[in-house]
């Protein structure tokens, strides 16, 4: 039973653990505000491995369009410049010796509807994560019945599960209508 229940927690942990990641991700998307988190984790090559961009440089917010990167050492310029057109961004960097600015051009309607749904897929990816910990935390109830768990105890935790699981769902989806809101607002 003690088994269990440390299943259960680890189930819920681990549902907890894909909310958290699920704001981390989304604070990536762009809403039409420039923040240095759109960036931080982008990977520089630094002395031959590659290491995210906010280890190797100050990042701040100029404005609400612009973003400037202060590497430590200047060497780095070029790998940075060099990632931040690896990544793709769809914002050309401008060098000026001292640091790297990018600036983003406003969002327009097509944009910001793209930037929707880049939000739900991971929304999407989010709750399938949910249920798959959902369906491990149920293979543990279901083994505990086989080895003498009474089914009665069994179908509670199995509700118990489910609820965690309707829990965690709607949290998602009350993030994505707020990220969805944050989005759209021009």
């Amino acid at each position: 039973m003690e088994e269990l229940n440390l299943a259960l927690e680890m189930c819920k942990s681990e549902m907890e653990h894909a909310i958290e990641h699920l704001s981390k991700e989304l604070s990536k998307v762009r809403t039409g505000k420039a923040t240095p988190s759109m960036i931080s984790d982008l990977l520089v090559e630094y002395y031959g491995s590659p290491t995210p961009l906010s280890q190797v440089a100050n990042i701040a917010s100029a404005d609400s369009r612009t973003l400037t990167i202060q590497p430590w050492e200047k060497s780095m310029l070029r790998h940075i410049e060099n990632a931040i057109f690896e990544a793709n961004m769809g914002v050309t960097p401008q060098n000026d010796g001292e640091m790297v600015r990018l600036s983003f051009p406003p969002l327009n309607e097509e944009r910001r509807k793209e930037m929707v749904k880049k939000a739900k897929q991971i929304g999407e990816d989010t709750k399938v994560g949910i249920r798959n910990h959902r369906r491990d935390a149920i293979e543990e109830v279901r083994k505990a019945v086989k080895n003498g768990l009474p089914e009665d105890t069994g179908k509670a935790k199995e509700g118990y599960v489910q609820d965690l699981t309707n829990k965690f769902t709607e949290k998602v989806d009350a993030i994505l209508a707020a990220k969805e809101k944050e989005i759209m607002s021009v």
